[in-house]
């Protein structure tokens, strides 16, 4: 506009408005350098809000797939230190005088006594649905509920826990079996235990029979996977799993989500990490890091959750 005025002033007072033509042609100049610096300015002012854009959506993103990883991690840890506990039970229970004179002594007596005896362990720890206590030809002599669960006299040597029991070293040492559905506990899903029963309940006397505790997985599980400290927005958008050293779902918060399937886990690091799934998810994962004696089973607590519409 002040280009365009200087020349129209030196139009109308002829050879005294030269000055004015020459400022005219200055400010188209300086206009155009203007001009120009806006654009540039304006092109880099872009980039540099993108730019920063981007780094912000880049550590809120690393900000919560650690935070995913934290969840993982607490799940995990939260099942770990409850079969820890489990380990205990069964070496001290299979110490217990009433099963080894049960197994020594072939008098119905002494094996209704065992029962009673397990029975009443079973009322005190209510996170089992049954115990077992089976002689060296896998035959079970004595339970806990024989009442709910008419199982005396069933042959489990070819069970995968008891197996493996019959062969353990010392009284110190236990077995762990994965998850399951028992056929003779109504189908009930467990995680096994076993210890081996010795003579006069000395840890390194001679074998005589296996105890196996069946600790009631369904609902401890649950209670973990559901109760991982969510927001209620997240809570709708999250799913809480445990995974087995196969990949086999065993705890799912996400009812479509069927147990035993195999989840497809992307290992960034095998111990833990995040990542972004194909369908945009974010899946945070930690491996068990066991708890005291309790080594672990190699499994993984795992978070998928979907992003924000």
């Amino acid at each position: 506009m002040l280009a365009f005025n200087a020349l129209i002033e030196a139009k109308r007072v002829g050879e005294l408005g030269a000055g004015f033509g020459v400022v005219a042609d200055e400010v188209k100049g300086v206009s155009a350098s203007v001009d120009m610096l806006a654009q540039s300015l304006s092109s880099e002012l872009v980039a540099e809000i993108s730019a920063l854009e981007q780094t912000i959506c880049n550590m809120i993103s690393q900000a919560n797939g650690k935070r995913l990883i934290d969840l993982s991690l607490n799940a995990v840890e939260l099942i770990d230190r409850n079969l820890f506990e489990r380990t205990c039970d069964v070496r001290w229970w299979a110490t217990d005088s009433a099963l080894v004179d049960a197994i020594d002594n072939d008098a119905a007596s002494a094996r209704d006594y065992a029962s009673k005896r397990l029975g009443v362990i079973l009322g005190a720890y209510t996170v089992y649905v049954d115990l077992w206590l089976c002689d060296m030809n896998g035959k079970i002599i004595a339970n806990g509920r024989p009442d709910i669960y008419p199982v005396i006299g069933e042959d489990v040597s070819y069970k995968n826990w008891y197996r493996q029991a019959r062969n353990l070293q010392s009284g110190d040492d236990y077995i762990v079996d994965d998850i399951t559905e028992e056929s003779l506990l109504s189908n009930a899903q467990i995680a096994t235990y076993a210890a081996s029963v010795r003579k006069n309940g000395d840890l390194h006397g001679e074998q005589i029979g296996v105890l196996g505790i069946h600790f009631d997985w369904e609902p401890q599980a649950a209670s973990i996977v559901n109760g991982i400290r969510l927001t209620n927005e997240e809570a709708d958008r999250t799913s809480v799993l445990l995974i087995d050293a196969q990949d086999r779902i065993i705890a799912s918060s996400d009812p479509k989500r069927r147990l035993g399937e195999t989840f497809d886990l992307s290992l960034t690091d095998p111990e833990a990490g995040f990542y972004t799934s194909k369908s945009g998810e974010t899946v945070g994962y930690h491996l068990t890091p066991g708890y005291e004696t309790y080594a672990g089973l190699g499994w993984r607590g795992v978070i998928v959750q979907r992003a924000t519409r």
